[in-house]
């Protein structure tokens, strides 16, 4: 079993540069599959959501080239194959490939997707949609088969705002006959991201950002070069560590625009912020006030950066309350943070947090961003090694996690041990 060791007590310091966006990339892997010709994706995270991704655009007759953050996919030979279990069982993106091939074959036949696993996320408005296409859905075997004769354009409503089901839509009502009109539509940076790679394969989307999204289908997509944005959760994540570590820290090759949320309540808690055009500044104090976080959907405070606010929070002056209207039950790194001494009750969907001082044990991450606010945890302990496994998970959406850290001065490695949290 793979652990990461985190000796804490030091602040960090230097500059980090942040990678393209998780989010993005998996979204815009399987867009690439509706082009008659290749794509070539820049800025590429170099992640195991990405390498799984790999792996399934191959089984689906593909031609995937990586080179460093590169990668070109070149779909002229794909197929439209059944793909129920396996690699899409892994990975919570997998669900994309739903649109993307419904939108090029006419068919989709993919099973339920993995990842992590802090509350169930369900496909209802995913399929609400497909069927306003003119798909006719049906589970078997656990997996969806999604068919469709001729996908029209319809107006679509989405009861509730979900970044995975406006791409969905965005995917197969770019190949549809007629238009399109998606409200109530998410809008995350990473919706615009794939509007604006299928914008230039030749689609006709509008509006992106905003809650009303207009798709005019076309009849073919061809390739192009798409570089991705930064991944602002990631951005933020280094952000709260700078903090949490009474640090010095530049986070470079960000949009200052997408981190607007966690930048106020860095302010608010009495954290030095300093934007610049491509960076951000993050300059820790000895005390922070405060504060009651609410986790919202863009552009309020990103529920992908709950956990690790959470641990920061434990860092300040008195009681503060964040609450999750998101996902409700997104709180499975509190138990870990508890081990290590942390005060922190939760009531429905918010989390009471007493300021506190943590100290090392050892815990497990059970998701992404649980795993990202225990190795904050493990940065602000002053004495001792916080062992934290689960590692699988953080590999998912951090790359280059210990290297980074250990520039900025951390003292971070990785270590294989049969030992059991």
């Amino acid at each position: 079993m793979e652990k990461l060791m985190v000796a804490g007590g030091r602040p960090l310091r230097g500059t980090v540069q942040i990678s393209g966006a998780k989010n993005s990339a998996v979204a815009l892997i399987p867009t690439a599959l509706l082009a008659e010709t290749a794509i070539t994706l820049d800025n590429l995270p170099q992640i195991s959501d990405v390498a799984v991704f790999t792996q399934l655009l191959g089984e689906l007759g593909a031609e995937v080239t990586r080179n460093g953050d590169q990668m070109i996919i070149d779909p002229s030979l794909l197929r439209s194959k059944p793909m129920p279990n396996g690699d899409v069982k892994k990975l919570r993106a997998s669900y994309y490939l739903m649109g993307a091939l419904l939108g090029r074959f006419g068919e989709a036949i993919v099973g339920m997707p993995g990842g992590c696993n802090f509350e169930p996320r369900p496909m209802e408005q995913h399929i609400k949609g497909f069927e306003a296409l003119g798909a006719s859905v049906s589970t078997e075997n656990g997996a969806l088969h999604i068919r469709a004769k001729q996908l029209r354009g319809a107006r679509i409503y989405l009861d509730i705002v979900s970044v995975g089901a406006t791409i969905n839509i965005m995917l197969a009502a770019s190949r549809a006959k007629g238009v399109t009109v998606i409200e109530n539509a998410a809008k995350e940076p990473e919706i615009i991201d794939v509007a604006t790679l299928l914008n230039s394969m030749g689609a006709k989307i509008k509006g992106a950002g905003t809650e009303t999204i207009r798709i005019e289908g076309v009849d073919a997509l061809h390739g192009c070069r798409h570089s991705i944005i930064p991944d602002r959760i990631q951005a933020g994540t280094y952000m709260i560590a700078a903090a949490a570590t009474r640090g010095d820290v530049v986070v470079d090759n960000v949009i200052p625009k997408h981190l607007e949320a966690i930048t106020a309540k860095l302010q608010e808690m009495g954290a030095h912020i300093y934007e610049m055009d491509e960076s951000i500044r993050v300059v820790g104090q000895p005390e922070y006030e405060s504060v009651d976080v609410k986790a919202l959907v863009y552009p309020g405070f990103a529920t992908d950066l709950q956990s690790p606010m959470t641990t920061l929070l434990t860092q300040a002056r008195g009681v503060s309350i964040l609450t999750d209207y998101v996902y409700g039950n997104r709180f499975k790194h509190i138990p870990e943070l508890l081990r290590m001494g942390a005060k922190i009750k939760v009531e429905g969907r918010s989390a009471v947090i007493e300021g506190s001082k943590l100290s090392a044990a050892k815990v497990k991450a059970t998701d992404l961003r649980a795993g990202a606010a225990l190795v904050i945890a493990g940065l602000t302990v002053d004495e001792g090694v916080t062992e934290i496994s689960g590692v699988e998970y953080i590999d998912r959406g951090y790359d280059y996690l210990v290297d980074n850290l250990a520039s900025l001065g951390a003292e971070v490695w990785r270590e294989n041990t049969q030992a059991s949290v």
